[in-house]
């Protein structure tokens, strides 16, 4: 309990006048509490939605003014329980009052329980007689075990024969990687640590230590770069899938990359596969690339073999995959409204202007209209839109024109006009093909692991580096969008993929691991 250092009134009176002072403010720290939960929870709503660009830095500022106002509000409670205490001591009785919470949800079914049960007294504390049990009552607290380290010994015995004198002996297990001391689980969990928990590996090195094990940095990274190569099979199969897709997601964002005593910005690009929003029964998942820089050269490569739609930003790097006389064929190009919408949501929120937020305003009508299609299959959802959506497009192009003709094209507005007027094909685009979302918002979502993770470990050590980031990067994204956890995941295939036959790697993957699980289970 917190020491209280301010004097305690002696008088009933003072107390009172006391305690409804703390009462007055933990009330009103309640209140902020109730209402920021309730903000918190529309923005995680919307966050992945169009209205939502500036929404997760807000989130994360909310839910740490939240923490704080939580921690403040029992802090308060925890005072004002001291001076009750102090008064009921000194005879000044004041009516308790205890924070109201939520009710508790219980602790997950799946945990293993350990019963602690209290001694009960022999005999009646009151009349030493005979005690019979009458129930009993259960608080659940929980807790966790501390990582536990261990040595995994195989043993293979050896035999002879009496009649032929043949030593008969196991073969030898395979390791996850070869000449390797670690176990499938330590792998998985140093992998995750670093890619999808952004934990350099120089930390993880410390943390181990404190726990009474020595793993320096270049065996972790061994290790690392053992685990790619182990894995390149899944991330090459993963590659495939993707660009089987009738239509893909496709985005990048800078990584800084170490280069003699410098660092230079190099890039991540991922294309992503998700067929959910119009229904479709293939899985998703996405795939990484690395390049030292951004030119079209890279996603020419990516794509050399890709002839289907690509929903990506009006990056110019992308205009020879839309030409005509490409080889495979041309690639379909799908404009992302967030991005248009994007540059008169900036001119609404810091300039105010009229124009910005009626284009706001007519957009969101449009995501509106969009939100209640969404996951229904694409014939379906392109005969709706013809009914719902086109008329809301058709006037945004007919107001953007009447307004554009009237503002400077050195004009912010206008700019933001020209984006998508220039690009009206693209944008309109979805109007005719069912399987074709409003927004690129998938890939950005893939990308936002990237983004999260440059603040920790801050830049890549090397090309080979980002080259190896993208790979695992692909094997964790791939395992979330099958909502499977990515680090039991990498441990199973890990322990299994060296003997594994490669005609049916893919019973690996992360969209067909889930089956035999399931099996197991209902077994």
């Amino acid at each position: 309990m917190p020491q209280v250092d301010d004097p305690i009134p002696d008088d009933l009176d003072a107390l009172k006048a006391a305690y409804l002072s703390e009462r007055a403010a933990r009330l009103a720290a309640e209140a902020m509490i109730a209402h920021l939960k309730l903000t918190i929870a529309k923005l995680n709503h919307a966050k992945y939605g169009p209205s939502a660009e500036r929404s997760r830095k807000l989130l994360d500022q909310m839910e740490l003014q939240l923490e704080e106002l939580e921690a403040g509000a029992t802090e308060d409670e925890c005072a004002a329980e001291a001076i009750v205490a102090k008064a009921e001591q000194n005879g000044s009785l004041v009516a308790s009052f205890t924070r109201k919470k939520p009710a508790r949800a219980p602790l997950p079914a799946h945990l293993p329980r350990e019963r602690v049960v209290i001694p009960a007294p022999s005999s009646c504390p009151c009349c030493q007689g005979k005690l019979v049990k009458l129930g009993e009552d259960i608080t659940e607290t929980l807790e966790v075990i501390p990582r536990q380290w261990k040595v995994i010994q195989t043993v293979r015995e050896k035999f002879t024969c009496r009649g032929c004198e043949k030593i008969t002996q196991p073969p030898a297990p395979f390791h996850p990687i070869a000449r390797g001391r670690a176990g499938a689980h330590l792998l998985a969990m140093i992998l995750y640590a670093k890619f999808a928990n952004h934990l350099p590996l120089n930390r993880q090195s410390e943390s181990y230590a404190r726990e009474g094990i020595d793993l320096d940095v270049s065996t972790l990274a061994d290790w690392v770069g053992a685990c790619t190569v182990t894995l390149a099979p899944l991330v090459e199969l993963i590659r495939h899938h993707v660009l089987a897709g009738a239509r893909i997601h496709g985005d990048d964002t800078t990584v800084p990359v170490l280069a003699k005593g410098k660092t230079v910005t190099g890039r991540l690009w991922t294309y992503v596969r998700d067929d959910s929003p119009f229904g479709g029964p293939d899985p998703p998942a996405a795939v990484f690339f690395y390049s030292r820089d951004r030119s079209s050269a890279h996603p020419n490569q990516h794509l050399a073999s890709y002839a289907g739609i690509l929903q990506a930003d009006a990056y110019a790097g992308f205009n020879d995959l839309y030409e005509p006389k490409r080889s495979p064929g041309p690639i379909t190009e799908a404009a992302c409204w967030a991005h248009g919408r994007r540059k008169f949501f900036v001119l609404a929120d810091v300039g105010k202007s009229p124009l910005a937020l009626e284009a706001v305003r007519r957009i969101d009508a449009i995501f509106a209209a969009e939100r209640d299609l969404n996951g229904r299959l694409a014939d379906e959802r392109l005969t709706l839109r013809q009914t719902t959506l086109a008329p809301l497009v058709t006037a945004l192009q007919d107001w953007m024109r009447a307004e554009r003709a009237r503002l400077s094209r050195h004009n912010d507005i206008a700019k933001a006009m020209d984006y998508m007027l220039k690009r009206w094909p693209a944008f309109t685009r979805f109007l005719d093909d069912g399987r074709i979302c409003l927004t690129n918002n998938a890939a950005e979502r893939a990308l936002r692991c990237v983004a999260i993770g440059r603040k920790n470990w801050m830049f890549a050590g090397s090309d080979r580096g980002g080259e190896r980031a993208a790979a695992i990067y692909t094997l964790i994204a791939t395992a979330k969008l099958n909502d499977i956890d990515p680090e039991a995941w990498l441990a199973d295939v890990l322990s299994r993929i060296a003997d594994h036959p490669a005609s049916r790697l893919d019973e690996l993957s992360p969209w067909n691991w889930r089956k035999p699980i399931i099996k197991a289970v209902a077994a």
